[in-house]
This record gives C-alpha cells, sequence and structure tokens, in this order.
C-alpha cells in the first residue's frame, strides 16, 4: 500500500486555495500529478497525496510549482467564497468514481492535444508543399520565358541570313548579265566584303568554322577515396538526436570508471568479485536458476562497487518482485530509469523492461493508475508488443470497473 502524505498544509482566500506538500526526498521527475475540478492527486512513490475537494475549482486557471523538495498548487475557486475544509466527506464509491471521472478527463486531454499537434504538422506540412509547388512554378516560368527568348532571337537570325543569301544570289545573276568585265568584278569585290561584315556584325561574331589542330589529351582518369566517421549509433544522422546521444555515451563511460575502492568490507574479495560486470553475469545466472535471494546479494554487492550501471537496479528489482518486496522493486526501478537518461536508441529496451517492472509492482499494491502510466509509457517503446498492450487494456479495465483485479 502506499504511504499517505497528511503532513501537509493549506491556505485559502475568497478566490483561491494555497496547497504546499512536501515530497520526502523526491526527485521532480518522479512526481506525477493528476488535476480535475473537484480531484487533486500527487503521486510520487512510495508516497501518495490525494485529496477530494470541498468545492469546484477551475483546473484551466490553476497552476503548480514543484522544487525544493515541495509542491506548491494554486488553484482557482469557481465561487468566491471560504470553504469549511480542504477535503469533502464522501464514500468509497463516490470516490471511485471520482478517480474514474479524473482519469478520463486526463485521457481526453491527452487525446485533444494530440489531435491538435497532428493538426498544426498537417498543416506545417500543407504550407510548406504549396511554397515549393509556387518556386517551382515561378522556375518553370522563368526557363520558359528564357526558350521563348531563344527562339524569338534564332528566328531572327534565320531571317536575316534568308535575306542576305537572296540578296547575294541577286547581285551574282545581275553580275552574269553585264558586258562590262572590269565593273563586274570591282562590284563583286566591293559588295561581297560588305555583306560578309554586315552579316558578322549582325549575327554576334559567329565563330570561326575551322577546327583547332593541336589539342590536349585527355585528362586520366582518378579514384576519391571517402571515408565515413563511424558512429555508434545505428540511426541515420538526419535522424538522431546527437546531444542525448552524446550525454548517453558519457554516462556509459562514468559508469564503467566509477569503481569504489575504498570500501573496507571489499578488501577479502578475489579479483574478479571486484568487477561489477562478472558480479552481474552471476547474479543474472542465480535467478535464472531460481535462487532468487542470492541473486539480489550478488547484485547488492555490484551496486556498491558502482551505483551508475542502470541493469544492477532493474535486475534486482525483478529479484524484489520475486520475492514481494514490491516498495523496493519500485525503488530499484525508479532508480534505474534514472540512470536511463537521456531516453536513446541505445537503451529503449531496459527502459521498457523498468517500465514494466515498477508497473507491475504498482498494481501489485493496488495502485492501478500509476501501473498503467508505466505500461503505457512502455507501450510507447514498443508499440507493437501486443502482450504489453493486452496487459495495459487489463488495466485500464480494472480502473473503470469492467474488470476485478483479482482476474487481471
Amino acid at each position: 500500500m502506499p504511504l499517505i502524505v497528511r503532513d501537509h498544509t493549506w491556505t485559502q482566500n475568497q478566490n483561491t486555495v494555497y496547497i504546499s506538500v512536501p515530497l520526502k526526498g523526491a526527485k521532480t521527475t518522479n512526481v506525477h500529478v493528476i488535476c480535475t475540478d473537484e480531484y487533486l492527486k500527487v503521486s510520487f512513490p512510495p508516497f501518495l497525496f490525494e485529496v477530494f475537494l470541498f468545492g469546484p475549482i477551475n483546473e484551466e486557471k490553476s497552476e503548480a510549482r514543484i522544487g525544493n523538495g515541495v509542491a506548491v498548487f494554486t488553484l482557482q475557486k469557481r465561487r468566491d467564497e471560504l470553504w469549511e475544509q480542504l477535503f469533502t466527506n464522501i464514500d468509497k464509491e463516490k470516490q471511485k468514481q471520482v478517480r474514474e471521472r479524473a482519469i478520463l478527463k486526463v485521457q481526453e486531454k491527452e487525446a485533444e492535444k494530440s489531435k491538435a499537434k497532428a493538426g498544426r504538422i498537417q498543416q506545417e506540412k500543407k504550407y510548406a508543399l504549396e511554397t515549393m509547388m509556387k518556386l517551382e512554378n515561378e522556375e518553370r516560368d522563368r526557363i520558359q520565358k528564357r526558350k521563348d527568348e531563344e527562339c524569338t532571337r534564332a528566328t531572327a537570325e534565320l531571317d536575316f541570313w534568308r535575306e542576305e543569301n537572296q540578296n547575294r544570289q541577286k547581285l551574282q545573276e545581275a553580275g552574269k548579265h553585264d558586258n562590262k568585265p572590269v565593273y563586274q568584278k570591282t562590284e563583286r569585290a566591293s559588295v561581297t566584303p560588305a555583306l560578309h561584315n554586315n552579316a558578322n556584325t549582325t549575327s554576334g561574331q559567329r565563330s570561326s568554322k575551322q577546327k583547332p589542330k593541336d589539342l590536349p589529351a585527355p585528362r586520366s582518369a582518378g579514384v576519391i577515396k571517402i571515408s565515413f566517421t563511424p558512429r555508434v549509433f545505428p540511426t541515420a544522422l538526419r535522424e538522431s538526436r546527437i546531444p542525448e546521444e552524446e550525454e548517453w555515451l558519457k554516462k556509459q563511460a562514468e559508469a564503467r570508471r566509477a569503481v569504489d575502492t575504498d570500501l573496507a568490507e571489499l578488501d577479502d574479495l578475489r579479483e574478479e568479485e571486484r568487477n561489477p560486470d562478472w558480479l552481474k553475469e552471476k547474479g543474472d545466472k542465480l535467478f535464472m536458476a531460481g535462487n532468487v535471494q542470492a541473486a539480489v546479494n550478488a547484485y547488492n554487492l555490484a551496486i556498491k562497487l558502482n551505483r551508475k550501471i542502470p541493469a544492477l537496479f532493474s535486475n534486482r528489482a525483478a529479484c524484489h518482485l520475486k520475492l514481494r518486496n514490491l516498495h523496493k522493486a519500485i525503488e530499484d526501478s525508479s532508480q534505474a530509469l534514472e540512470l536511463l537518461t537521456p531516453a536513446v536508441a541505445a537503451n529503449a529496451a531496459a527502459r521498457l523492461k523498468a517500465h514494466v517492472r515498477r508497473g507491475t509492482a504498482f498494481c501489485e499494491l493496488q495502485l492501478y493508475v500509476e501501473g498503467l502510466l508505466d505500461y503505457q509509457a512502455a507501450l510507447e517503446i514498443d508499440p507493437l508488443n501486443e502482450a504489453l498492450r493486452t496487459d495495459t487494456d487489463k488495466i485500464r479495465e480494472v480502473i473503470q470497473g469492467t474488470r476485478s483485479p483479482s482476474s487481471s
């Protein structure tokens, strides 16, 4: 069962309620809040604060600030009045209905956010596509205009050449019928160069048709060597998140170096027993053989040597689940998830196991809402896992009251 937080404080005025909840040393990343107009819940395993409010509030205008070991809630009342007390006294059946309405409301809000985000992404894609089509049309029009200009210029040059050719033929025919050879020769000699000069000037100084005699030899073929920088993660560079991946690799390197050799009780250990990786493998083999307590002892010693290896906490959480040490299983799973940050593809499988183990422990403690959150987080990592989806649906049915906890 969760530990109920009772040392909270609250104050009020005509239109606002202020609630302060101590976090008992929990990290802000492990605090989960559900707030509706009649219900407030703060979960930070293994502690739980739950209140069925005396009057309705406006959850849209209310806010929460979490930090410095305390969660402070500023709740806006719907009616300007002073409450007689913070809690309202209702029976268990009514409490169950309020919890279910709160969960459904939170799920509906998340669905609306997802739908709005998808719509915004669709609009951005549509705008990008329209912009690209507009640019392509402008480029196509520019190319067509250039083609038309070149076609007009070529047609004008061809017409000019035809006209000059016809004039030249007329002059030649006129010279043949002339009886003055000297004049004919002089006329042809004087007119023809002028026509050639005019044609050369009008056609834009056409290049000579003679080919150069000395041509350079063809260039020899070559090979360009390209070397690619190896990547630790298989994700393509354009789809990767380099800062998160570099931070994860840095944490892994620190975990390999963080071996505490100053513990006095480790003086009598053999060399291999001082290796956390060797102890982890030993614990895994003991767990597979059914010797769960011995596996816990191996993991305990490995954690004393190195507290930065998430697999040690996750595997020890699995042992605590077998031994029914449910609160310890939640603590170890939470510690493993904290070490498995940032979330990258390399630690996706480990994060899935930690979420499932913590969610199982929550469900065993009948904290089905918290368990559902962990199972949903695991399902986001592996959406195609049918067994995981089936378990998630069963937990949701237990929360909604359509399935008994014993049959789940």
